[in-house]
């Protein structure tokens, strides 16, 4: 089949500034661990503090950026995945450029001239982390930029699109577009709740979003937040995913899959109003680095296998392998080649 391009992601990039760090600095910021947040001004000195660690690292990051970056990995197949965002005109842009390349993924930045690059303070304390999401230039995106015809070619070309929630602050416009194309063309159109705050305070762009949505991704905290926001008196993952599942839809060719993960708890997969349970490769608390990009790896992982056709149950098995070899290192990063059979 013709892998080029067949995978297109869009969402907000950034570069992850990334060390671990105590608790009293998480209480410092007013950070709580395990969750994902957009920075405040008061949280703007972290980034300066962060970044003069020993411990520091740059990675190439971003929810979607992540996801569409293992996904590449997973697949080894050059330019069969691109990523569509805005970075600024500076060093760190020309970072996420460089990085981006090498991973194989054919990315259209919007390059701002006036916002710098995003970045995320991702502050890892025994291993769980917490991310705090300075968009600046990724915050400018504009669906101007997706309606240029050499960028519009790239949702032409793919079958899969994946968005992940966050980008809902930025540009819902955007989505909607995609999610009109896939609808009328037949394509898989995939989101993620990615955070609680997207369902509790961006809740009327995700539900116009949610209509076109084929697949539904999230954790258990983020299924239980959407959850609550919509009255349905119930924190049991599994019926929320199946609710989740039955969300009214605007084209009728595909029916919707919600797929919630649960840490080291089996992933929740609702199909058809019944749930399926898959449970995930354990890992010794030792062998634990840094769960920062597990749940954007998980999908990457299973993006790869969807994108091949494969079964549920082998695109589950492949994100919990991608999530496996992402929390025993550093940020969202992974060997040269999967092992992944």
């Amino acid at each position: 089949m013709d892998c080029e391009g067949l995978l297109l992601g869009m969402g907000n990039p950034l570069l992850d500034i990334s060390a671990v760090v105590d608790h009293d600095f998480l209480s410092k910021y007013g950070v709580t661990l395990n969750n994902a947040i957009l920075a405040e001004d008061k949280h703007l000195p972290m980034y300066d503090e962060l970044a003069s660690k020993d411990n520091v690292e740059y990675i190439a990051g971003g929810a979607t950026q992540n996801s569409i970056r293992v996904a590449q990995w997973m697949l080894q197949t050059p330019g069969a995945t691109s990523f569509i965002g805005c970075i600024g005109k500076d060093k760190f842009g020309e970072e996420m450029k460089k990085n981006s390349k090498l991973a194989g993924v054919n990315v259209h930045y919007y390059e701002d001239e006036a916002a710098p690059t995003g970045t995320c303070a991702v502050c890892v304390v025994g291993g769980e982390r917490s991310l705090i999401a300075n968009l600046s230039a990724a915050n400018c995106y504009k669906s101007d930029h997706l309606k240029k015809a050499e960028n519009w070619s790239l949702v032409e070309k793919a079958k899969y699109y994946y968005i992940a929630g966050f980008f809902l602050t930025v540009s819902p416009e955007s989505i909607q577009l995609v999610g009109e194309h896939a609808a009328a063309a037949n394509k898989v159109f995939m989101m993620n709740l990615s955070a609680p705050f997207i369902c509790e305070f961006f809740k009327d762009v995700q539900e116009k979003a949610l209509s076109y949505v084929d697949y539904v991704f999230g954790n258990e905290t983020e299924a239980r937040t959407f959850s609550k926001v919509h009255g349905w008196e119930t924190e049991n993952v599994e019926e929320i995913a199946v609710k989740i599942s039955q969300w009214p839809k605007a084209s009728g060719a595909h029916k919707r899959i919600t797929v919630i993960t649960q840490g080291a708890d089996p992933v929740v997969v609702a199909e058809d109003g019944k749930v399926t349970l898959f449970p995930v490769i354990l890992l010794p608390k030792e062998k634990l680095v840094d769960t920062n990009g597990a749940g954007d790896a998980f999908v990457g992982g299973f993006l790869s296998q969807l994108v091949k056709q494969k079964p549920i149950g082998e695109c589950v098995r492949a994100g919990c392998y991608a999530a496996n070899v992402i929390i025993q290192r550093s940020g969202c990063t992974y060997p040269e080649k999967p092992d992944f059979k």
